[in-house]
């Protein structure tokens, strides 16, 4: 896991900074979907008071349950997202699905899973004209029944050889805007509605030891 710096920790207005954890569903070299969420990252980093991390899981040498492993891998998996006040899960579609990479990445979270009550954003990339839509509804199948509150408004890629280049950069203006917004609509709900729920809850939690 990587993790890149907001512009100015809390923007100055005291508030602590909002951690968003990004799960890249494919490690195929030169994938299109590791270039939306590179763009996504690049995104988040540049936004006041926001920390985010890249969940490779290139790095985790995750395998299937039943088979042997580090349990090195999921530990940082689960730790990573733990501690991420929002989450963004981005798989591409093959086949009509999502990647084999995000359903192990699902299957690697054990229990109880550190997706439950926490806000997740969907990311979807495909090369089709409709997008990764099928692969999408899979996902927020799987996270919902996880316990992960799915924000609406997920962002999907179509035709995504066209819309990027081998070197990754965003050819098409809309589509860099709404995966930028993909991420703003997710900090702005942690903020929102995670943030002062916490707030609140040290506030009585503060208030029990004085009692």
């Amino acid at each position: 896991m990587s993790e890149a710096r907001g512009a100015t920790e809390g923007s100055g207005s005291g508030r602590a900074p909002v951690g968003v954890a990004v799960v890249c569903g494919s490690v195929r070299p030169g994938a299109y979907t590791r270039m939306a969420v590179d763009l996504l990252l690049r995104s988040l980093a540049a936004a006041p008071g926001v920390e985010p991390t890249l969940v490779d899981p290139r790095e985790l040498d995750l395998r299937s349950p039943g088979l042997e492993h580090d349990p090195d891998g999921p530990r940082r998996l689960t730790e990573a997202l733990a501690a991420a006040d929002g989450i963004v899960l981005a798989t591409p579609e093959y086949h009509g699905g999502l990647s084999s990479v995000m359903k192990l990445v699902f299957e690697n979270l054990g229990h109880p899973t550190p997706l439950r009550g926490k806000p997740v954003a969907l990311l979807g990339v495909a090369a089709g004209v409709i997008g990764a839509i099928k692969s999408l509804e899979q996902v927020r199948s799987i996270a919902s029944h996880m316990g992960a509150l799915v924000l609406p408004g997920p962002v999907s890629v179509a035709r995504c050889q066209e819309v990027f280049t081998p070197e990754g950069a965003c050819l098409d203006d809309d589509v860099a805007r709404r995966i930028e917004g993909l991420g703003e609509a997710l900090v702005d709900y942690v903020r929102r509605h995670a943030c002062p729920r916490a707030s609140l809850e040290g506030m009585v939690r503060g208030n029990e030891e004085l009692v």
